[in-house]
């Protein structure tokens, strides 16, 4: 799909949205139907029409594509011997959701009570509940064939007819284990295990872009301006006016009449906030940036999951056996482009859910992920199958207590921030990394998963004690790429960013709308959390410009 700006011919928009990604094709379109306002959405990266981002499977080239992403890399984090590790974040229309495994997971109910007890008054779970209502349209499988509910613009499929059969198996393990098997892992206080449900429609991935920005983009009264690179909002009186952008070498300038909107994510957002003079003061000043507002929590509080995975062979077929080979890779591509069905069509998390690392937990502790495939992943991080069967079984901790911190290190709007996530600092967390590995051997001792295993690639999951599984996770552990939380919603601008309404503290007409304003993160997959708290941000921007 090609994007086409329309042609106003004007530098002053009521709203400006930095970033066209989860959140920021959900603001646009929400602002300007009706064509009331005028709205320019910037955004860094291209077009996403590309084969790879369309095809649910080439997830794992996109991660590791230069073109789509923004190329981040952690500093060396202790807590994980030392390494640097790589963050993609999606550079192109529709941002991360065009380049993630496209798993749609509301989360927990308490995840949002939290929320609200964190200071983010209204975020609690029965608002929110309503939202992703409004969000979602289902396709499911009955035994009268695919039926829909719900009348959303995202589209979360059922994919379980397309996936291999092999992935059955993982579901009598989680029996063996004591886990209950659940039809929807998205139905109110439910935990368990299930297919995992997707954002994909006939076929093909569909993004934050194919659900908001398509239907919007020929509107007279929005403008989308690509390859735009923001470097700094412009600040008069203490009230943010607008936004200065690059394409190419060409600098521009362009002017909000109401509000400018960070919708550039965790890194981005509190990056370009510092840029502008807004954050830690200490911090801006030893860049020789005029302080604006001395805002001390501007990229603290950074957060995000880490998953630890294990690989054994089977003797029972699974995607290893059509997509090991040059000649089924050929076969499965040719049943793709013919029918929109077969190993491509589907993304690569098939079976998982919520657990409890032990039953007298009051909520589940733990997400889990299995794949029916095993693979290495080379240097430039591509995930190369192996030629023989296998399978991979992976565990996060859903609530990591550990904070870390993004701040500039220069005042060069074009020098990548620091990204430094503190993982592991908590003896909560440490313990957590262990009670993962616990879990993972629970599942691959069942009985189900034990009758398809023909051996356990390096390390042995079985071998290892407690010690071993907490050295194990600090060596091998690495992002699910959630990172949230750098300008989180609170009480007040000595504990947060922004207030319940998305606003800046001490600073007027600017909002930062993405997963940065999480006050924690949510227990799962972070891309539907994020829509929906871009759903809610255009209402609160609505209601208050009336």
């Amino acid at each position: 799909m090609e994007w086409r700006t329309n042609t106003l011919d004007t530098c002053e928009f009521d709203y400006i949205i930095v970033g066209a990604g989860s959140a920021g094709c959900v603001v646009a379109n929400r602002l300007s139907e009706g064509g009331k306002f005028t709205v320019a959405l910037l955004e860094s990266g291209g077009s996403d029409a590309r084969f790879w981002v369309k095809v649910p499977l080439g997830y794992g080239v996109n991660v590791s594509n230069p073109d789509v992403n923004w190329g981040y890399r952690t500093e060396p984090d202790e807590g994980l011997n030392a390494r640097s590790i790589s963050w993609p974040r999606g550079r192109l229309i529709g941002g991360s959701s065009s380049i993630n495994a496209m798993t749609y997971i509301r989360g927990l109910a308490q995840d949002f009570n939290d929320w609200s007890q964190a200071g983010a008054t209204g975020w609690h779970w029965d608002n929110v509940r309503a939202v992703f209502d409004r969000l979602e349209t289902h396709s499911e499988l009955s035994p009268m064939g695919r039926t829909t509910r719900g009348n959303g613009p995202v589209w979360v499929s059922d994919l379980s007819d397309r996936m291999m059969p092999f992935s059955r198996t993982f579901l009598d393990a989680s029996r063996d284990a004591g886990h209950t098997v659940i039809p929807d892992l998205n139905a109110d206080g439910v935990d368990g295990i299930g297919y995992y449900r997707s954002t994909v429609r006939r076929g093909f991935r569909w993004s934050s872009a194919d659900a908001f920005l398509r239907p919007a983009k020929r509107r007279a009264n929005l403008r989308i301006i690509r390859n735009a690179d923001v470097t700094r909002l412009t600040v008069e009186g203490g009230k943010v006016t607008g936004a200065t952008f690059a394409q190419g070498k060409k600098p521009s300038h362009i002017t909000a009449r109401k509000e400018v909107i960070l919708c550039a994510g965790a890194i981005n957002s509190p990056k370009l906030l510092q840029l502008s003079g807004i954050g830690p003061a200490a911090l801006l000043k030893s860049h020789g940036i005029p302080v604006v507002r001395d805002l001390a929590q501007v990229g603290q509080g950074l957060q995000d999951h880490l998953a630890i995975a294990y690989q054994f062979g089977s003797t029972k077929p699974t995607l290893n056996s059509q997509l090991g080979g040059t000649l089924g890779k050929l076969l499965m591509g040719a049943k793709y482009l013919l029918t929109r069905k077969g190993p491509l069509s589907v993304p690569v998390n098939q079976v998982g859910g919520f657990v409890r690392s032990d039953p007298d937990n009051r909520l589940p502790d733990m997400q889990v992920y299995f794949n029916p495939a095993s693979y290495e992943v080379t240097p430039s991080g591509k995930a190369a199958l192996d030629r023989t069967p296998g399978f991979q079984i992976s565990a996060q901790p859903c609530r990591p207590t550990s904070r870390g911190r993004i701040e500039i290190t220069s005042s060069d709007p074009q020098v990548a921030p620091s990204i430094q996530p503190n993982s592991l600092s908590t003896e909560e967390d440490q313990s957590a990394a262990i009670q993962a590995g616990k879990v993972l051997q629970r599942f691959a001792a069942a009985d189900s998963l034990k009758a398809v295993t023909s051996q356990a690639k390096a390390p042995d999951l079985m071998a290892l004690d407690d010690d071993d599984l907490l050295a194990d996770f600090q060596q091998r552990a690495s992002t699910v790429y959630h990172p949230t939380c750098t300008c989180r919603m609170g009480r007040d601008d000595q504990t947060s960013v922004l207030d319940a309404r998305l606003r800046v503290h001490g600073v007027a007409g600017v909002r930062v709308v993405d997963a940065s304003a999480f006050p924690n993160i949510t227990s799962g997959n972070t891309n539907a959390p994020t829509m929906m708290l871009a759903m809610r941000a255009a209402d609160l921007i609505l209601e208050d410009a009336s």
